[in-house]
Formats: structure tokens, sequence, C-alpha cells
């Protein structure tokens, strides 16, 4: 993109150093909107200098330590059920044993051992009934015998990166603050995008070869989803100041409906013509109060559209 457009990016977890971030202890800054704080950092990724900010939402955190805590003990179901199988495990010597538990506990780093033990098992070469008599030939093998229990620090660092993720800029002279909001407001532009591939607007069925007709569409396309939302905004705002109420889809009262609805509320309206003699007399079909109401509320010219 160049050194001279600046962006903003949510930093993946894929990347070492943000992970290392996540689970660090940090000291963090309330933001002005007191839900969140932030720590800032200096960081060099892919030899562009960049500002990496680590974000932490309350919101955010309690909704996934819910997550947490319910999935601690369904995996700890799940856990206990593999260790089952390696106890089922027969190894060729004790170093083999020791190591197949080590490895088992690195994969499950929030538990920890609880009475270990490495079990001799002593098998006869034949399959002969009864116990193997003094001088018969045997084998040896080596089983686990253990329980776990939950590494409490293991959990607290787990729970540490609750609620963070990492936002970066190139941009050094952009506050935190500042950055959060756009990042925030990232979501409205996703929601037009939405828009664009709702079967209603119908762009699947359009088929174009040249680029410069293609380029043409999506100009159309950028101009309706401005217009889109500034009526929405209007729409929105008016009600807000107002006071005053529209009829959502669930049939409860809203200020904040979407435009979308709004045109499905109006498709039933109608205009036509009644000629009586020599006279034609236009006449509008179908308008509700609510839908006056809303008319109203827009302005003057979306009154007199269907007056």
């Amino acid at each position: 993109m160049g050194n001279h457009t600046f962006w903003i990016s949510h930093a993946p977890t894929t990347i070492s150093r943000v992970k290392d971030l996540i689970n660090s202890n940090l000291e963090f800054t309330t933001c002005s909107d007191k839900r969140y704080s932030y720590s800032e950092h200096q960081e060099n990724y892919a030899d562009i200098c960049q500002k990496w900010v680590v974000i932490h939402s309350t919101l955010m955190h309690k909704r996934e330590e819910k997550t947490f805590n319910d999935n601690l003990k369904k995996d700890y179901k799940k856990d206990t059920t593999t260790l089952r199988k390696l106890y089922s495990i027969e190894f060729a010597c004790e170093p083999d044993a020791r190591a197949a538990a080590e490895k088992w506990i690195k994969t499950h780093s929030r538990y920890r051992f609880r009475d270990f033990e490495i079990i001799p098992v002593t098998q006869k070469t034949e399959k002969l009934r009864g116990r193997p008599k003094i001088g018969d030939p045997v084998v040896i093998s080596f089983s686990i015998s253990t329980t776990i229990e939950y590494d409490d620090e293991a959990i607290d660092q787990e729970r540490l990166r609750l609620g963070r993720f990492v936002l970066a800029t190139n941009d050094p002279k952009l506050s935190a603050d500042t950055l959060l909001t756009y990042y925030k407001g990232q979501g409205s532009v996703e929601g037009l995008f939405r828009f664009l591939k709702d079967k209603s607007f119908r762009v699947a069925e359009i088929f174009l070869k040249k680029n410069s007709r293609i380029q043409a569409l999506a100009m159309i396309m950028v101009l309706c989803w401005f217009i889109y939302s500034m009526i929405e905004f209007r729409l929105r705002r008016v009600l807000a100041r107002s006071g005053e109420t529209v009829t959502s889809q669930t049939k409860k009262q809203t200020n904040r409906p979407t435009l979308k609805w709004i045109f499905f509320r109006f498709r039933r309206v109608r205009e036509f013509s009644v000629v009586i003699g020599d006279r034609r007399m236009t006449k509008i079909a179908n308008m509700t109060d609510e839908l006056r109401k809303i008319l109203q509320l827009l302005g003057p010219l979306y009154e007199n559209y269907y007056s």
C-alpha cells in the first residue's frame, strides 16, 4: 500500500509477538470510554514501524469468561477420557512411559499430575493359565498411573488474556482512543456490504464483462449506499430528538429502525388515477397513519412526493 497510506488492522494472534503481548502482565490506561483500557507498544513488523495497542474490553472479558468457565468443565471430561487411553498403553521401558506422560501434560498445560507413578507390568511370553512360575520367561512392560488437577497458575494465565485484542497502525500520531473509535466504526461499513449481498439488491443477476462497466456499477452502488445511509441516519436522528417511535419487525416500538424495514412498510403504497367524466384524479392508496408520521418526520420534500 506504500508509505503514504495509513491503515488500521486487527493484529492476528498467529503472530508470536501478538500472542506474547496478550499473555503479558501489562499496565493499562483507561480509555475515554470507560469500558475499554489500553497499553501502547512500538513494534517493527515486516520492516514497517507500527504502533500496536493492546485493548482490554470489560464487556468482552465478561462474555469470554462465562464461555471459558463452561469450557473448563467440558474439557476436563474430554481430557480425562484421553488420559484413560494413556493408562491402557504398555511401554517397553520406563523412560518411554515418562516421555509419553510429559508429552500429554505439555499439550494439556492447564493441568498437573497428582500421585504420578510408573508401574511395572509382568506378563508371560507363553499364553498359559495361572501365574508365571519361578524361572518361566516373562516380559516386563510399564504403564502410567496418575490423576490430574488444575494448575491454578496456568488457569490464571489463560484468564489474563480474556477480553484482550491488539490493534495495529502505521500512523504513530494516532491516539489509542481514536484508533479504537475508527476500528469500531468499520461495523457500519461492513453492514452496508451485507446490504449489497441481500437478495433485494439483486446484484448476483448482473453480469458485466468490461472493466469500465463494472466500475460504473460500483459507483452507482456506492451512491445508493450513501443515500440509504443518510436517510436512515436522518430518520433515526429525528426520532431520537422528537421522542417518537415506529413499529419494528418484532411488533415493538423503536427509534432505531432500519431503512430496509421502512422500505418494506411502504411496499403496499400505490398511486392510482380515477377518471370521472373528463377529470382525472390522482390518489394514494394504503397510506397508514404511521407511514404519514414517518414522512412528516423526514420533512416536506418527502411529504410532497406522496401528497
